[in-house]
């Protein structure tokens, strides 16, 4: 009996593994691509964001918040957010449904901060960006199917950057020239080019896409979520949650708590580039609020929760806390948005990954053509 080697058998891995995902992992990429840019298109072609500077305060939350209900009064407010002197305040009308689908909502409506005017109401379950974000989150399929099916072909993508750098290791000196730059000669086929291509391509793309593959899977799995955090040192709670205010006889509740927490957080964060109050959505939930500290991320968040009664502070046990509280484990994991789309190192990081995912969606095509051109030669044969 013939012994089939192990570089055979790694070989036809990679191959039914990606026959099995190229097309879900080139769509993924694609979508990528269009989403890199999405906050500075926006910018540009949404004016409503933006307002002019004036000199005189904001108008408090609870005035916003009268606004914004009457004009959505069926729907639950989730939060009030001032985006700075020259950018419009957004009210924030959110909710998943699990049981009914037709229940979910996320509606955004932009105010001017100074005078209260409605700028847009924005539904943002809708447009161009959402569209490409539902591709990339879930192949436009139901969610609970589409993120299931997104998240096995990156697992399976994961696995095929590790079987492809087992491929590409070379043998000797004389073949890791051809391992690590195109040398084309004259005379030289097609076919041998896009071997190089998928090769060569591969495994300079290798490291970043094996990072886009592990913070895409913090999403995709639960289960992986929590290895990841875990083996990385976490211990804390992965999921968000707001601690329970203690009811309270009216005559002794603090009197407009949200504004007292606007200026409470104002005061800690002048230098905010966002603060976010939520109106609590049931007689026992705290007010939650954060302030972002950097601009075009969000992993330097600081979260706080108030009783809405005492605005008693309380601590939390999940990684969506304080970010001096915060170990390097949870650090990471807050970083995880911001690294996967390249955010976390500004708009060059941004660039970059704009052109790796381009790169990356090269690949499965490059890896059709190869596997198509042998089945090809064998039938000719």
């Amino acid at each position: 009996m013939k012994k089939v080697g192990f570089k055979k058998i790694i070989r036809n891995i990679h191959l039914w593994l990606g026959l099995a995902s190229g097309s879900i992992v080139f769509i993924i990429a694609i979508t990528g691509c269009l989403y890199a840019f999405q906050e500075e298109i926006q910018n540009i072609t949404e004016k409503y964001r933006f307002v002019e500077k004036q000199n005189k305060a904001f108008l408090l939350p609870s005035e916003l918040e009268k606004i914004a209900r009457a004009e959505l009064p069926q729907q639950s407010l989730h939060a009030i957010k001032y985006n700075g002197q020259s950018q419009s305040a957004e009210a924030i009308f959110f909710s998943h449904d699990d049981q009914n689908k037709q229940n979910d909502y996320y509606n955004i409506i932009y105010l001017n901060p100074y005078t209260g005017e409605i700028l847009e109401v924005a539904n943002m379950y809708s447009g161009f960006f959402r569209w490409v974000l539902d591709g990339h989150f879930y192949l436009w399929l139901p969610h609970e199917i589409g993120q299931t099916v997104i998240a096995s072909a990156t697992l399976i993508f994961l696995l095929m950057l590790i079987t492809g750098l087992i491929l590409w290791y070379p043998k000797n000196k004389k073949a890791a020239k051809q391992r690590f730059w195109f040398r084309w000669k004259d005379g030289i086929k097609w076919k041998r080019k896009n071997y190089d291509l998928h090769n060569i391509t591969g495994f300079y793309v290798m490291a970043i896409a094996l990072i886009f593959a592990i913070t895409g899977l913090v999403w995709g799995f639960p289960w992986f979520a929590y290895s990841y955090y875990t083996l990385i040192g976490g211990e804390k709670s992965l999921v968000y949650g707001d601690p329970i205010s203690k009811k309270e006889i009216s005559m002794t509740a603090v009197e407009k708590p949200l504004d007292k927490v606007w200026f409470l957080m104002q005061k800690d964060y002048p230098n905010a580039q966002s603060i976010e109050v939520h109106p609590p959505e049931t007689d026992t939930s705290s007010i939650a609020a954060n302030a972002n500290l950097n601009k075009g991320t969000y992993w330097k968040t600081d979260y706080r929760y108030f009783d809405q009664y005492t605005l008693q502070e309380k601590e939390v046990n999940h990684i969506y806390g304080k970010l001096a509280n915060a170990t390097a484990s949870d650090k990471l994991i807050r970083m995880n948005y911001d690294i996967h789309t390249g955010a976390i190192v500004g708009l060059p990081g941004k660039v970059f990954a704009f052109l790796i995912s381009l790169l990356i969606a090269s690949l499965p095509i490059t890896g059709f053509l190869i596997w198509h051109g042998k089945r090809n030669k064998r039938h000719l044969n």
